[in-house]
């Protein structure tokens, strides 16, 4: 079918896949991931985040809370103690997305072993090609 006939261009596709790739490359990002599942069960500081995510640097959670913020994703609660108090909470939307990574968590459970044994079959097939860089 030729693109006149069909009303659809690079252009709108790209107008409407932008930002929902947008959103779910920030959603979808290994820290903010990880970060939405430790906030679920209620407010959390930074430093239990920082205690709680293996691997993130101070920076990187500073940055994707930043983020997350901005997003509308987490609310960030500065309490007026010495030295200040700082808490972050899923929002709302945030919850609602929680509820969906729980479902995809639980999916790749189920499947995991699946996927190895997929990947060892297609490893053994493709092993000669993995070797001399044989082609795609």
């Amino acid at each position: 079918m030729s693109r006149r006939n069909t009303g659809v261009t690079p252009q709108v596709v790209n107008a409407h896949a932008c930002p929902v790739r947008e959103v779910l490359d920030r959603v979808a990002g290994k820290w903010s991931v990880q970060i939405l599942v430790a906030a679920a069960h209620g407010p959390i500081r930074f430093t239990e985040l920082e205690r709680g995510i293996e691997g993130i640097s101070r920076r990187m959670l500073t940055l994707t809370l930043r983020n997350l913020e901005r997003d509308g994703l987490v609310t960030r609660t500065v309490h007026p103690t010495v030295p200040p108090r700082v808490e972050y909470q899923l929002t709302p939307v945030a919850r609602e997305l929680h509820e969906t990574l729980q479902r995809l968590t639980a999916w790749a459970e189920r499947n995991r072993t699946y996927v190895a044994e997929s990947r060892a079959t297609y490893d053994e097939r493709h092993a000669p090609d993995l070797v001399d860089g044989g082609g795609a």
